[in-house]
């Protein structure tokens, strides 16, 4: 148990989001108190520069030129020792592994309850990795399909075979109509994957997803 409650600032991109962690938080008012909440990420650095809460609670996915794994980095690169708990509705791997890359001390699911969400919040300002029990039964599969010998390109990206056939003929430059030829499929189920292998990367476009397969080495 904490003497003081916790002093959290919550960071999503969507106001009824804030309000619904307000709510939330609200009840467990003796074991945290929300001091601040920021619509983005250049808000959420000046409030965390004025504010010096216990935790900041980030979405993964925020508007603007920052998501919340970009913030987590620049929080931590001027305090290596400020708690960063990122909060995604995506149960997607690399999203937990970029979160642990970035220095994060906990990614859990918007589908968190609320006693759980406050004990979790507990345990990483005592220092402790927090991290959603289905996020982490799903890394430890992945691990052990790679230990297995079970590998693609894009693997370790948590891209599926077929999303990283798709991330090869984005980089030799075809469109989805050609990709979708190559493949034997439709167009529509093209421009799906495409927008998987989007979320997966964490980009926004074409261009960003070649920069990384070629910098990752996914793709000569």
């Amino acid at each position: 148990m904490h003497n003081q409650p916790l002093r959290i600032l919550v960071v999503d991109d969507h106001a009824m989001v804030l309000e619904g962690l307000k709510a939330v938080l609200g009840r467990f008012r003796g074991r945290v108190r929300i001091v601040g909440q920021a619509l983005d990420a250049n808000e959420a650095q000046s409030l965390v520069a004025g504010l010096d809460p216990d935790i900041v609670v980030a979405d993964v996915r925020l508007r603007g030129s920052m998501s919340g794994l970009d913030l987590c980095r620049r929080l931590l690169e001027k305090d290596p020792d400020r708690k960063v708990v990122l909060l995604s509705a995506y149960d997607d791997e690399q999203y937990l592994f970029q979160a642990m890359r970035a220095g994060a001390a906990g990614y859990l699911l918007k589908s968190v309850a609320g006693e759980e969400l406050v004990r979790q919040l507990e345990l990483a300002a005592d220092g402790e990795k927090v991290v959603d029990p289905i996020m982490a039964g799903r890394a430890v599969t992945s691990a052990a399909r790679l230990q297995a010998g079970e590998f693609w390109p894009g693997a370790h990206l948590s891209l599926t075979q077929r999303e990283s056939e798709v991330l090869g003929h984005l980089v030799a430059g075809l469109s989805n109509r050609a990709i979708a030829a190559k493949l034997v499929l439709g167009e529509e189920t093209i421009k799906s994957h495409v927008r998987a292998i989007f979320r997966k990367l964490d980009v926004n476009d074409r261009a960003g997803a070649v920069a990384i397969a070629l910098r990752e080495g996914i793709f000569q």
